[in-house]
């Protein structure tokens, strides 16, 4: 693997002038100001063979040294700067089959030390071209994950610290900015005071969490400590479009699949609230003990806002946990004059919102929030002798206590450093952008006779199918219902194979749905108008064959 990267030709402006705030870097290190002076420092890390290698590598000892590593991180700084300024020229999809990329990497590892330089030129060749391009403005897909430069920028910085957030001690700054930075978010988001939380990987961790407490609330039970043997079945209470993390939270928990109960939808796919009072009716005389409501606002297929207040009213006078699961249409209360479906949730015991989805922020970011954070302690809290914090009078915030991991990312310093590049003004205009470019594309899929809009638009995610005029009013008959699942599969297909956009689906009450989720920091009007030009060349030319 000896390739050398690609010279770099894209015009760039000038770059940040140094001065008191912004020292110049030492004179024997570059100062990258222009494509040319990239390209002369690429050359640097290009040379191939032993003479290519730096001092720790021909050594044995030790690491990269400064002025190394000082070279390489510029390379690989304009390497990402490229990415993004240039991700639209790929394929959203990679043009690969399974196991055609393995074979393109050595079997075993190697022996001897690599340039760096051959390094990176072999990401260029095989690992930028070949992702699932999520950074892409066109990328519609299940919910997008965008990165956005300030984001990425912390997640570097927080890479150099190596700042574990398990205890105060092992990283004190990483332990209080989480407390700032979950506060920012926590009153921009229009939550009282009552609410404490931190930072997991994702939904799936914080729904495990909040449903952990849950668990560790019902009377009568230690669940943490004596387990779930010798007591009746738990169960928990989601809509049928709640997302699968919930049921894997009651397998993870010993709750099990069965221990969850989906309850059925309106016409809006929105919780039923008399199904569900029923369904706890049935397993209270079953011998069975009810546990926890989770509320979505904001399903993964169509988007659904489940009756977060009516829940309430239904958790505090069945004694049950509220979890509301806001994962991805939790960043919508930034708005203020958009929070009428959040009506209720500051009424939930726990509550999760993904940044790492709408708020721009790279992987791997979820909020989890709770009111009663000592039962979420008492249902994780395990402090052997080694971790005890002695040398402190004052209380500390050892966010290891309330979740599964020990060791945690410093996930704080990349959602501080974006808060403060955007500020939530600049957050909230974009989100007001994308809510507007779902609600423009509503409206043309309704203008459309040939196009069926399946669901309502409450964020920024809109649903639909191709139908045929000639099919209007016989949707319902079985060949027809089959012949436009087959339509709208092969539309996906079509549309996804062309790599200018990329689309999902879901099943809507067992129609096959399209789904375009706009939602990429990167995203503007002319890649929606892409994606619905695309969408009705082919689903006509489809409609014919």
């Amino acid at each position: 693997m000896t390739d050398t990267p690609e010279g770099n030709t894209t015009p760039e402006g000038p770059r940040t002038v140094p001065g008191p705030s912004n020292p110049q870097p030492p004179a024997e290190v570059p100062w990258p100001r222009t494509a040319g002076d990239r390209e002369a420092r690429a050359g640097d890390l290009s040379d191939s063979g032993p003479g290519a290698l730096d001092e720790a590598q021909l050594s044995g000892h030790g690491d990269m040294d400064p002025e190394s590593f000082r070279r390489a991180a510029h390379a690989v700084a304009d390497l990402m700067a490229d990415y993004l300024a240039g991700v639209e020229r790929f394929p959203i999809l990679p043009d690969v089959e399974p196991g055609d990329l393995r074979r393109q990497f050595p079997a075993a590892a190697p022996e001897q030390p690599e340039p760096v330089g051959d390094v990176l030129a072999d990401y260029r060749r095989l690992v930028e071209p070949n992702i699932t391009h999520w950074q892409h403005p066109a990328f519609f897909a299940y919910f997008a994950s965008s990165g956005s430069g300030p984001g990425i920028l912390g997640e570097m910085l927080m890479a150099t610290l190596v700042g574990n957030a398990m205890l105060w001690r092992t990283s004190p700054v990483a332990t209080e900015l989480e407390e700032v930075t979950i506060g920012w978010l926590r009153r921009g988001l229009g939550l009282p005071e009552a609410f404490d939380g931190f930072f997991t990987d994702s939904a799936s961790t914080s729904s495990l969490i909040g449903l952990a407490g849950a668990r560790q609330s019902v009377p009568g039970m230690d669940a943490s400590g004596d387990g779930l043997a010798g007591h009746p079945g738990l169960r928990i209470y989601a809509s049928a479009e709640a997302h699968s993390s919930i049921e894997k939270a009651a397998m993870t928990l010993g709750i099990g699949r069965a221990g969850t109960r989906r309850i059925p939808t309106d016409a809006e796919y929105r919780m039923d609230t008399a199904a569900l009072e029923a369904a706890i009716r049935d397993d209270r005389a079953a011998g069975n003990v009810p546990c926890a409501i989770v509320s979505t606002i904001g399903t993964t297929g169509p988007t659904s806002v489940d009756p977060t207040d009516e829940l309430a009213d239904i958790a505090e006078r069945e004694g049950l946990w509220l979890h509301v699961d806001a994962a991805y249409a939790g960043a919508t209360a930034l708005l203020p004059e958009r929070r009428a479906p959040f009506a209720g949730w500051d009424r939930a015991d726990s509550i999760v919102v993904n940044p790492h989805k709408w708020l721009f922020t790279p992987l791997d970011a979820s909020l989890f929030l709770t009111r009663r954070s000592e039962v979420v302690r008492a249902a994780f809290s395990l402090v052997p002798e080694y971790l005890r914090t002695l040398d402190r009078v004052r209380d500390v915030h050892d966010f290891n206590e309330y979740t599964p991991q020990l060791g945690r990312r410093f996930r704080a310093l990349k959602m501080w450093m974006l808060l403060r590049y955007f500020g939530l003004e600049g957050m909230r205009a974009r989100l007001r952008e994308h809510l507007a470019l779902a609600a423009r594309l509503a409206d043309r899929i309704d203008a459309e006779p040939d196009a069926e809009r399946l669901a309502p638009v409450p964020f920024s995610t809109v649903c639909f199918r191709w139908r045929p005029a000639r099919f209007a009013g016989r949707e319902d008959e079985p060949e027809v219902r089959a012949e436009l699942d087959r339509l709208n599969t092969a539309l996906l297909d079509a549309v996804n194979r062309e790599g200018r956009v990329f689309l999902s689906h879901t099943r809507l009450r067992d129609r096959l749905t399209l789904r375009i989720a706009i939602g990429s920091i990167r995203t503007e009007e002319r890649h929606v108008t892409l994606a619905w030009e695309r969408i009705c060349e082919h689903g006509r030319r489809l409609a014919q064959a």
